[in-house]
């Protein structure tokens, strides 16, 4: 039996409020200052995200055969392109788009975790 539910995803990063800020346009909802150094998303839909101050952060490397991207979000959109249009606008950064056909895509959010666009 378990004994706890998720919280929340928290990332860490140098600037809380402006990779909330990020994710508030792809995934809706409202950055919302909690403590310093801690910004929670709030009021969108799905598991709740939060962002941390990571004084020194060094993003995640991909691919990267000496190393873990440690964890990546899956974000499933209606129109891949139309999706890739703007979280590239919104400052994401393409990791792997190269095969076209196949249903995901992978990006770097500007700070430099990765997350997949699904078609869903």
């Amino acid at each position: 039996m378990a004994f706890a539910k998720l919280g929340a995803v928290v990332l860490d990063c140098p600037d809380p409020l402006a990779l909330a800020e990020f994710y508030a346009a792809v995934v809706g909802g409202t950055p919302t200052p909690a403590d310093e150094g801690w910004v929670d998303l709030a009021g969108h839909g799905g598991t709740p995200l939060a962002f941390q101050e990571a004084p020194g952060f060094v993003p995640p490397k991909w691919p990267a055969p000496d190393g873990s991207q440690q964890f990546h979000l899956d974000l499933t959109v209606e129109d891949m392109d139309a999706a890739e249009k703007q979280a590239l606008a919104l400052g994401a950064t393409v990791l792997d788009a190269a095969d076209r056909d196949r249903n995901w895509r992978v990006y770097a959010d500007p700070a430099g975790h990765p997350f997949c666009l699904c078609a869903c």
